[in-house]
């Protein structure tokens, strides 16, 4: 077996490769060639050594993916690490192989961007029962958060209108760049009591805002215009992507603290998820933590989402140095 960090020229076999686990696993988490190398330019990344694919002759049997959260959260640094493997080389020790390298290279960085920081590391267990997760538990990691993916259909959306709790001056618009730092801004405050989550820095936020699969014009922002003299204030937003056609996925979902619980979310998800039926596409998709501190879970189905699947993220705490 051969080692190497994932070039460019690797990316169309890193795709076929992922696309294959996303069928095997039932993951659906298709990509196109184009996704996955931006992937490799994203902020903070380092292909040569935040990268590992693993190969037999011609042929990527694995690879693995590293990820750094570049603000801290609570004092604590965040890495997530992603992969998989080909099924029929599983349980050979490739996966602990890719994970041995990949840690490796966790604790450096960290020591190179946080040196003496304590931080965690994240990785993704699938379904349970899956192989990643009995590979997890064997390195260490725990069980720490389950997460639920959900899906309507336009047969099965029920759709809220505006609440009244609305202000009079406020509109719900598409996704706009020059919109891009007040929804940040929003994003950052209104996550900040999310697990595993941190504050996603500008060039973080123009990455994930700037990708291929990245669609505006079917995300909504609820804006408050104070009546047109102080700048506008975000007050809830739906962000949303297009992954696999013709399937919108809602990436994410927030509201400012202060005006939770008054039903606006309900209402601009609804507004993304008519205006994708209305242009064609047949069913959107979206992934909830389970113990989510805002009860999201019960929001989506209020509007019809069902669950699909369910997976788990397991973690393992590791001292700075």
């Amino acid at each position: 077996m051969l080692q190497d960090w994932i070039h460019p020229e690797h990316i169309a076999a890193w795709a076929g490769l992922t696309n294959r686990l996303a069928v095997v696993d039932d993951t659906e988490e298709f990509y196109e060639v184009e996704d996955l190398a931006e992937e490799l330019e994203e902020p903070g990344v380092d292909p040569e050594r935040d990268t590992l694919g693993l190969w037999d002759n011609d042929t990527m049997i694995g690879f693995g993916q590293l990820r750094l959260g570049e603000r801290l959260r609570d004092g604590r640094g965040r890495v997530s690490i992603g992969g998989g493997v080909a099924p029929e080389y599983r349980r050979l020790g490739h996966g602990s192989a890719i994970m041995d390298a990949l840690e490796f290279r966790a604790a450096e960085k960290m020591a190179e961007c946080h040196p003496g920081i304590d931080f965690t590391i994240d990785m993704w267990g699938n379904a349970p029962g899956h192989s990643a997760g009995a590979m997890a538990v064997a390195r260490g990691y725990e069980a720490a958060r389950y997460f639920q993916d959900m899906s309507v259909t336009p047969a099965g959306f029920r759709p809220q209108g505006r609440p009244s709790a609305v202000p009079e001056d406020a509109r719900l618009v598409s996704y706009s760049p020059g919109l891009s730092e007040s929804v940040r801004i929003l994003d950052n405050e209104a996550f900040a009591d999310h697990w595993g989550s941190t504050p996603k820095s500008v060039e973080e936020w123009a990455a994930m805002t700037g990708a291929r699969s990245f669609r505006g014009g079917h995300s909504r922002v609820l804006l408050e215009t104070g009546g047109g003299t102080p700048p506008a204030t975000a007050l809830c937003y739906v962000l949303a992507s297009e992954w696999v056609p013709r399937e919108l996925y809602i990436s994410r979902v927030g509201t400012a603290r202060a005006s939770r619980g008054r039903g606006f979310a309900a209402w601009a998800l609804s507004a993304a998820v008519q205006g994708a039926f209305a242009a064609g596409f047949t069913k959107v998709d979206l992934a909830v933590d389970a113990q989510s501190p805002t009860g999201a879970a019960g929001l989506y189905r209020l509007l019809g989402f069902e669950l699909v699947r369910q997976g788990t993220i397991y973690r393992k705490a590791v001292p700075g140095r």
